[in-house]
């Protein structure tokens, strides 16, 4: 059975406990664990596939907390790095009414971003494994290294690599830097996920279609492009067909981890059909409707609870909310 490894930042998120405020004027916090790679690697442990982590803490209180809470939720930490050096990254977050976010990153640098290539091993990686990783960590540093190593490693032995940007622009120099550092390793990806609010700014291009079938570069073979609560569409590479899906309706109270838990159900689907590169867009044309409704259900239900990790659903409410 193959792997998720997810490689990147995990932290802590800062939930405030009133919404509709700026951040300046948030008086209370919740702490809860977060990170998009360690959101995506948890949710595909929770429905019953293998994830493991590979990221750095720092060798403090909240990087005890993260150890604890991903071997909770049935991750695998034996690749987690612990440093003296830096402390643990933290993001604060604002909620508007509608459960959007504002974020202030706390990170100069955080312990995750000193993993360095030398601590990556190509003999972690199989056939049939999935790479997943972010933008995040792809700053200038150690930690942008070991990504490309993990990357190159996975296709070597045969796995899938898995890209989602997932922008956050307070965390980079400059918006260029940020889109540089996107395009340089989208074309390492087999499959990405965009988002509506992501595709102009990624691609420089304002027509929709025209936008997305400028990602098909290098090893792209699949594009995943999510619309929030109007659903997904799948593209794949040489074919005009669109696999559309609808969102479900839900009470959205927080949306932080939306999108990793979409793709984290996406993701989870690809392992339990033993999904590999040359199988990819096969498995994907012929199992388009249950992947997506998977994925819609995972992202949507995490949108009613606070935090990611915290507000993962279960397999069986997901299957129940299709079903329904």
């Amino acid at each position: 059975m193959g792997i998720l490894f997810a490689i990147g930042e995990v932290l802590i998120d800062f939930i405030p406990n009133e919404k509709g405020l700026p951040l300046k004027d948030v008086i209370s916090f919740e702490k809860a664990p977060g990170g998009a790679p360690a959101n995506v690697a948890a949710a595909v442990a929770k429905y019953g596939e293998q994830s493991e982590m590979i990221t750095k803490l720092g060798t403090d209180a909240f990087g005890d907390f993260l150890i604890d809470v991903l071997k909770n939720t049935g991750v695998n930490t034996e690749k987690v790095f612990r440093t003296s050096e830096a402390n643990t990254a933290l993001a604060f977050v604002s909620l508007k009414e509608n459960g959007e976010r504002d974020f202030s990153f706390y990170r100069n640098p955080s312990a995750d971003l000193l993993l360095t290539e030398a601590e990556v091993d190509s003999s972690w990686f199989n056939d049939g494994d999935i790479l997943h990783f972010c933008s995040v960590d792809l700053v200038d540093s150690p930690m942008k290294e070991a990504h490309r190593k993990a990357i190159q490693s996975v296709i070597q032995n045969g796995g899938i690599v898995s890209f989602d940007p997932n922008v956050r622009l307070p965390l980079w120099d400059s918006q260029a830097s940020c889109r540089n550092a996107i395009r340089e390793f989208l074309p390492e990806a087999h499959l990405v996920k965009i988002s509506d609010e992501e595709l102009t700014f990624i691609t420089g291009i304002s027509e929709e279609e025209s936008a997305i079938q400028s990602l098909f570069k290098g090893n792209v073979q699949a594009v995943i492009y999510t619309k929030g609560a109007k659903g997904a569409d799948l593209y794949l590479k040489g074919e005009d067909t669109v696999f559309t899906s609808k969102g479900y309706l839900v009470d959205v109270q927080d949306t932080t981890g939306a999108g990793d838990a979409f793709i984290g159900g996406f993701l989870y689907q690809l392992l339990t059909l033993k999904a590999k590169p040359e199988t990819l867009k096969t498995l994907l044309s012929e199992n388009y409707q249950h992947i997506l409704s998977f994925a819609n259900a995972s992202g949507a239900l995490t949108t009613t609870g606070k935090g990611a990790i915290s507000a993962l659903p279960t397999k069986k409410d997901i299957l129940s909310l299709i079903n329904n």
